[in-house]
This record gives structure tokens, C-alpha cells and sequence, in this order.
């Protein structure tokens, strides 16, 4: 069977006139709309964590800490997730949102650059907390890269100082958390022994004057004929010197631990440390207004000619039916 003749060239073009004219029309509408558009500026901080040299690994000791502040940070394997988890955190973004912060923004295309002084939750033009959660997801994100474990942090706004402000704070406060508020084992250990030390010291300060007071009445008690004065002398002594051994133990032990606190804390490597964009990362206006010309274009050629194509279609199914099936 053959296609119906409006296939022909001539008679392609001549219904293609109006969907171009329409594609021509709406491509104009776009580019207008994307020039009244903002300009958004992408920052990125790139990080590497280093394992721990302590016996608590990198993360794995925050996991008290973390739940205090609503996080989620497992012990054990993947410390670089652990990371991402608490850049993701509530407890972070707020911190974010919290932060005063001073940029340059441009609000629209054609508009001058204003100096701004203000919480990212008053720029995000967020009324309450929960807002300012749903309104900063769009401008920040972190995530990892399994293969090369890479951490990257990233925001995107309308203001170039404000992006890298954003990603660099972000930078301070997850460096923040893992030093202030990681309670390592290491970091456990050396509490537990500054609590037994204090206690240790005064059990040693009761043993001394008990042992001072009984030397005051009693000085040469190891020569003393009577055998009880002997036996609590010699007692008291032995007390005063196992307190004493007992202290000096617990001191050593405590700098011990202070030393595995110290390795114990996660090192962040920061391989990039952000640099101010100067170009703009959206929107791309050109990709807009092609898209919507091609999708304009398209559908008001379809639609305006939706017989002939109908007529095109079914005359291509038949052409595929073999002859002694027709």
C-alpha cells in the first residue's frame, strides 16, 4: 500500500510552517523568561578523611555523642559514610542555617550586587526552623565517592561569597563536632581516669594522716616491745605505700589515655579547600530555550497533524504484514 500523498516533501514542509512559527514564538517566551532568572553559583570543598591510629577507629566512638544530637553514626568499618551522615545531619543544618553570614547576592538577571549581612535562615526567607530544613536542601548537599572514599561538600546560590561561605562553615563545623564533641574510647578511658585519680589522691591523703598521726605518738614503733603497736604501725605504712603506688599507676594510665583520645579523633584532609566561582553554574539558558523550542515544536507539529500522522502510521504497519496475511 502506498503513504498517502500528503507525505510528500512539499506537502511536509507545508504543514511544518505554523509548529515552527509556534517553536520561533515560544523559543522568544524562554529566552525572556530565563533572563529574569538568577544566576547560581556552585562551590565544592573536597575531603579525604585518615583512619585513626587509636584503638577506636575514626567515627566509630561519636556514636553516644551523635545520638544526643539525633544522628545516626554506626561504629565500626565505613568512618567516611559517618562523615557524610553528620554533614547531613539536622543537628549540622541547623548550625547552618543558624550562621550569619556576609555576601555580595544578585537577586535577579539585571539587578545590582547588594552587600548582605544575615542568617542563611533569613536569606532562604524561611519563617521557622523546619522551613529553613526544607529550603536549604535544594542549595546543599554531601555525598562520597565510593571508590576514591573522596567527601564532597557542595551549596549553590545566588551569590558566589555565600556558596563557598556555606560549604567552608559546613567544613568547620564537621571538624568541630569530631574534636569537641567526639567522645572516643580513648576520650572515655581518660575520663574514667581522671575521676579515679581525684579519688585515688584523697584515699592517699587519708592513708598519709592516718599513718602521720599514728608516727606522731608513736616514732619508734618498730621497736616498740608491745606487738600490737608494731603490727598497726607496720599496717598503716604498707597502706601508705600501696596508696601511693596505686596513684602513680592511675596517672600513667590517664596520659595513656589521653595520648589514644588524641589519635583516636578522625583526620580530615582537606584537598580542596573551595575556591569563589566566577562563572555561573544555572540555569543554562540556551539548553532551556532549544528545549523548549524542540518540545514545542514537536508537539504542535503532532498535534496539528495528528490525522496525517495517524494515516502515516497505520500505513506503516500494514506495510510490514506480509502479503498472504492481507
Amino acid at each position: 500500500m502506498d503513504y498517502p500523498s500528503e507525505s510528500s516533501p512539499l506537502a511536509f514542509w507545508a504543514k511544518s510552517k505554523k509548529p515552527l512559527l509556534l517553536a520561533l514564538v515560544a523559543g522568544f517566551l524562554a529566552a525572556i523568561y530565563t533572563l529574569t532568572l538568577p544566576n547560581l553559583y556552585r562551590a565544592e570543598v573536597r575531603l579525604l578523611p585518615v583512619e585513626s591510629k587509636g584503638s577506636g577507629g575514626s567515627l566509630g566512638g561519636l556514636a553516644s555523642t551523635a545520638a544526643a544530637f539525633g544522628l545516626s553514626v554506626p561504629t565500626g568499618d565505613g568512618s567516611d559514610a559517618n562523615f557524610v551522615d553528620v554533614l547531613n545531619s539536622r543537628w549540622l543544618r541547623e548550625q547552618l542555617l543558624n550562621t550569619n553570614f556576609n555576601f555580595h547576592a544578585n537577586y535577579w538577571r539585571f539587578g545590582s550586587w547588594k552587600l548582605e549581612k544575615k542568617r542563611l535562615l533569613d536569606f532562604l526567607e524561611a519563617k521557622n526552623m523546619d522551613q529553613g530544613i526544607r529550603a536549604l536542601g535544594p542549595i546543599y548537599s554531601s555525598s562520597r565517592d565510593l571508590k576514591s572514599k573522596v567527601i564532597s561538600i557542595s551549596a549553590e546560590t545566588a551569590s558566589p561569597e555565600l556558596s563557598l561561605a556555606i560549604v567552608q562553615q559546613a567544613t568547620k563545623l564537621l571538624e568541630s563536632f569530631n574534636r569537641e564533641k567526639g567522645r572516643t574510647r580513648g576520650g572515655a578511658k581518660a575520663a574514667f581516669a581522671e575521676r579515679r585519680l581525684a579519688e585515688g589522691r584523697v584515699e592517699l591523703d587519708e592513708a598519709e594522716g592516718a599513718f602521720r598521726r599514728f608516727l606522731e605518738a608513736n616514732r619508734n614503733f618498730q621497736a616498740s616491745s608491745d606487738p600490737s603497736v608494731h603490727l598497726r604501725g607496720t599496717r598503716l605504712e604498707a597502706e601508705f605505700r600501696l596508696r601511693q603506688q596505686l596513684v602513680a599507676s592511675i596517672a600513667m594510665n590517664r596520659e595513656q589515655a589521653l595520648l589514644e583520645e588524641k589519635n583516636d579523633i578522625p583526620i580530615l584532609n582537606i584537598l580542596d579547600p573551595g575556591n569563589l566561582p566566577i562563572e555561573k553554574s544555572k540555569p543554562v539558558r540556551a539548553t532551556i530555550v532549544l528545549l523548549t523550542m524542540m518540545l514545542v515544536g514537536t508537539g504542535s507539529w503532532i498535534w496539528l497533524n495528528r490525522n496525517w500522522v495517524r494515516e502515516w502510521l497505520l500505513a506503516r504497519d500494514e506495510s510490514h504484514i506480509p502479503k498472504e496475511h492481507q
